[in-house]
């Protein structure tokens, strides 16, 4: 085959009318509402931000300055920043209502090999961001335990340091107490240790467990979660800001301003949760009408909140004793209520458990979406004969999360999330672009406002913020870049080929 032709296959489009198609002839169950795609986004934002990354955010970290009281501003660009890509997955997601989110919309505009690699970078958003989400959750399980250590036995409430962090994290503690690793972590044959994120091993099993049943069994769930966790944040807010003190918002800026755009980027990690709504466009009963709606109303709700968290947290705690892994928890402990910090320990709970469900099941539903076009091996998007979902997928989705937890840095699965968000959001903008001019007369359920302004300032928002962040984050960058090319190379060795096969095997069955 000559590279013309190599070219010609690399840029060929999936129509939209055969998308379209494709979910009436689709194996799965339609049993979503605008209150279920709303809990999904939800349950997919408000947590994550809240209960983790806003420490980080607020103090900085290794490899960025922090944004101090301005975090409020880091919040308001991340959500203008939000705002107009939320637009965009609006109007093409009522226009293509197909599982696989911006994976489809690429193909239906840019063609095979960017559809390819949109659905790669997904993964980076999803399931390598779930990482982060799932040690998290083991962090606030840990906390929790120890609001119970008068009642339960002491190898509970402090099992094994070997059992709860994974081995990078171990070998941080032991050096940081100047422990011997080699008394904290058993080692096979004296040479290879074993560390191992129980908790975060356990939840993700369950979860992929309750996602295989069903997808209205597990919005069920989540809507549980979602209710418990809105409870608590409210409860905070209206605690909270009567132990506001005026004089910690004072300097409200940092002194280095770069702190307030990095802010903006971790805190950008959180707002991920109104594509996850998209991902599930194939489940639901009405997706035309309700999923600009759920789209753009978790993106308001979620933005109120985080604001009204940001000043109190920084209104309540001086920005130097703010904690890194249970901000909000700390803070009710700060001002001497423990027994709140206790209860929002469980809140927390609830919040990420909602997120690694929600985050499970955008990972399932993209890479389902690429197996039904070939890119990934057939036996993979099976659809389970009694509960009507993809059930090999769920389950490699979650042994994805379980087995690169065991070696991944937390902070820079973290940053490669984002990276991987930032690059489909510019990529949602632009294809609302394309489709305004290959498509014209299409009829479009809900519009983006004065286009092509709009995406025009999402593409630069976004793009601005992956520059800037290659900048400061250089080890991350780098492994965005590698991540990148094996995708290109799993594309040239395997689903190029597979694409090619599949389309033999058509032709010939036509002949």
């Amino acid at each position: 085959m000559n590279i013309s032709n190599i070219c010609q296959n690399m840029f060929k489009r999936r129509s939209m009318d055969d998308l379209i198609a494709t979910t009436k002839r689709s194996e799965l169950k339609k049993t979503l509402n605008v209150f279920d795609l709303i809990v999904i986004g939800i349950g997919a934002v408000v947590g994550t931000g809240i209960f983790t990354i806003i420490g980080t955010a607020i103090q900085g970290g290794a490899e960025s300055t922090g944004a101090g009281p301005a975090i409020v501003i880091s919040m308001v660009l991340a959500a203008i920043a939000c705002v107009f890509s939320a637009l965009c997955y609006s109007e093409i997601a009522a226009m293509i209502p197909v599982a696989g989110s911006a994976y489809t919309y690429t193909y239906a505009t840019l063609g095979e090999f960017m559809a390819w690699m949109v659905g790669w970078i997904l993964m980076l958003e999803y399931a390598i961001g779930n990482i982060t989400v799932a040690s998290a959750w083991t962090g606030y399980f840990i906390q929790f335990l120890k609001g119970f250590k008068a009642y339960l036995p002491d190898f509970i409430v402090n099992f094994p340091l070997w059992l709860r962090y994974d081995f990078r994290t171990v070998q941080a503690i032991c050096d940081a107490n100047n422990w011997d690793i080699h008394d904290k972590v058993p080692y096979l044959f004296n040479h290879i240790p074993v560390a191992i994120n129980f908790p975060s091993v356990f939840i993700v099993t369950v979860l992929t467990i309750l996602l295989v049943i069903g997808i209205k069994e597990s919005t069920k769930v989540a809507s549980i979660m979602v209710g418990v966790n809105l409870f608590m944040i409210l409860s905070f807010i209206c605690v909270g800001s009567f132990y506001v003190k005026p004089e910690n918002w004072t300097p409200f800026f940092p002194t280095d301003p770069s702190g307030v755009i990095m802010g903006a980027f971790l805190i950008f990690f959180a707002y991920i949760g109104f594509d996850a709504i998209s991902t599930a466009a194939e489940e639901t009963k009405n997706p035309q009408r309700d999923l600009p709606v759920a789209i753009l109303g978790t993106l308001v709700i979620c933005t109120i909140l985080y604001v009204c968290v940001a000043l109190v947290l920084t209104g309540i705690v001086p920005v130097g004793n703010i904690d890194i892994n249970a901000p909000i928890a700390h803070a009710m402990s700060y001002i001497g209520k423990d027994w709140f910090a206790g209860a929002l320990s469980l809140g927390a709970l609830c919040a990420l458990t909602s997120v690694l469900l929600i985050y499970q099941l955008g990972t399932t539903r993209i890479l389902f979406a690429i197996s039904r076009d070939r890119f990934l091996p057939k036996s993979w998007r099976l659809i389970h004969k009694k509960f009507r979902t993809p059930h090999v997928m769920t389950w490699i989705s979650g042994l994805i999360v379980i087995i690169c937890g065991l070696f991944m840095d937390l902070n820079i699965s973290l940053a490669l999330a984002n990276f991987g968000t930032f690059t489909s959001f510019v990529i949602i903008c632009l294809i609302v672009l394309i489709l305004r001019k290959i498509e014209p007369n299409r009829e479009r359920p809900f519009k983006v406002p004065f286009c092509p302004w709009f995406p025009i300032l999402g593409i630069i928002i976004c793009g601005v913020l992956i520059v800037y962040s290659f900048k400061e984050l250089k080890t991350s960058s780098i492994y965005f870049v590698w991540w990148l090319l094996v995708g290109v190379l799993i594309y040239a060795l395997y689903g190029y080929h597979q694409k090619r096969l599949e389309e033999r095997k058509r032709l010939g069955k036509n002949a």
